[in-house]
């Protein structure tokens, strides 16, 4: 596999104000390849700095190389790299057999740990996978011959990244997290199967137990784990913001945004799966081309990407604005309240009749003029939309057409207060 298609690229992290840049035994190992063999303890001084400020964009991972953007404090870019040694063919193969030895290592790693004794085992193999004195090899626009504050600043945002996920070192030294578990996998399923010294091989056609019969014996089965915990929030995708040029007609900014959109939609699938009651809902029908242009305009993408979708939903930029006003008081419902007109019949309008005649005593109920489901009061402003699902929608007009003023409400009385203005 080529470098290109093992990159990975990180997203700019926060300031570090208030605490160090590497919490893991890993990471610190990292800092410390860096501060032994820098020259010039002032750069170093200023790399922290430059880090601790926000100064290193998109971090750019891949073997042998780490590639960000940093910016001096008057603003000037430099483009800074890191470069580290891979490890040869002969030394991952090697690696891989020492990563199999113990059962924990696989694990470990698994959980984004790096044991002390795979990296101390890989050593005794002759297999170095932390870096050491002289091993981190700076590159930096700016021209400086030894590690300069860019090239410090970007280490230490690095040490970040490791704290997070050890994987990141490994990419460096040549393999992708995917590519190593497959072969780790093969070669410890490899080691299950082989047939250890002294024993008779395994005869092939031994019978195993069907998955039925295993299911239908339910007590000799472990539990299940308990479901994992919901995150506080949905994940960030990886930004696609490094150094090499988008092909002709990609819309980065689209892209980004809707990645964010669909990270959102999904954590918001999830909250809603794993509600209490979940089951008893009926399944949500999938949104049309159109709705789903105004869910995401609803989520405030920057213009171009606005214009794209108020051409998408059909609607031009005042409709959408109008259909996005209307989603974020009541989603698909709100929108279908705005763009539906029904005339009620039957027990359905005996229903609204019956809501109207029970929201005000007979003296207060403001005179209303009915229009299919709308209910106009008569000389103003203001009006009730009413919904197939028996809920009264507040609607205001402004600038010459009828717009949302608010989510809807079950009595009709309170929706007119919405739309009035006077709730």
């Amino acid at each position: 596999m080529d470098a290109p298609s093992l990159e990975r690229t990180f997203a700019a992290l926060p300031p570090a104000h208030g605490r160090g840049f590497a919490q893991s035994w890993w990471g610190q190992a990292w800092l410390k390849a860096l501060e032994e063999t820098a020259l010039d303890n002032a750069q170093l001084k200023a790399g922290r700095k430059l880090a601790r400020a926000g100064a290193v964009g998109a971090v750019s991972v891949r073997p042998g190389r780490i590639t960000a953007v940093v910016k001096d404090p008057d603003g000037t870019p430099h483009r800074s790299d890191v470069l580290l040694q891979e490890l040869s063919p002969e030394e991952w193969d090697r690696f891989a057999d020492v990563a199999i030895e113990r059962a924990g290592h696989i694990a470990a790693l698994l959980d984004r740990d790096m044991p002390p004794h795979l990296v101390e085992d890989s050593a005794a193999a002759g297999i170095e996978l932390l870096p050491g004195i002289g091993d981190l090899e700076p590159e930096c626009d700016c021209e400086a011959w030894d590690h300069c504050g860019h090239t410090s600043a970007l280490c230490y945002q690095m040490a970040r990244l490791l704290d997070q996920d050890p994987f990141v070192l490994l990419l460096m030294r040549g393999r992708g997290e995917r590519a190593l578990l497959d072969e780790l996998q093969v070669r410890s399923v490899a080691r299950t199967d082989a047939p250890q010294p002294g024993e008779a091989p395994q005869d092939a056609a031994l019978e195993g137990v069907s998955a039925a019969e295993a299911y239908a014996e339910g007590d000799i089965l472990p539990p299940l784990p308990a479901l994992p915990e919901l995150p506080s929030g949905p994940g960030l995708p990886p930004t696609l913001d490094t150094e090499v040029e988008p092909d002709a007609g990609l819309d980065v900014t689209a892209v980004e945004f809707l990645a964010a959109q669909a990270a959102a939609e999904a954590y918001r699938l999830l909250t809603d799966a794993l509600a209490p009651g979940h089951e008893l809902h009926a399944v949500e029908a999938e949104l049309t081309a159109e709705e789903d242009a105004v869910r995401l305009a609803a989520a405030e993408p920057e213009a171009g990407v606005r214009n794209r979708l108020a051409a998408v939903s059909g609607r031009g930029r005042e409709g959408l604005a109008l259909a996005v006003r209307a989603w974020r008081f009541g989603g698909r419902a709100g929108l279908h309240i705005l763009e539906e007109e029904w005339r009620p019949e039957g027990e359905a309008l005996a229903r609204a009749r019956a809501a109207l005649d029970a929201a005000w005593d007979e003296d207060e109920r403001p005179p209303l003029r009915a229009a299919h489901n709308h209910w106009t009061v008569v000389d103003s402003d203001v009006q009730l939309r009413h919904g197939r699902d028996g809920r009264w929608w507040p609607y205001r007009k402004e600038h010459g057409q009828w717009s949302p003023a608010g989510p809807a409400a079950h009595d009709p009385a309170t929706a007119l207060a919405v739309a009035s203005g006077s709730e």
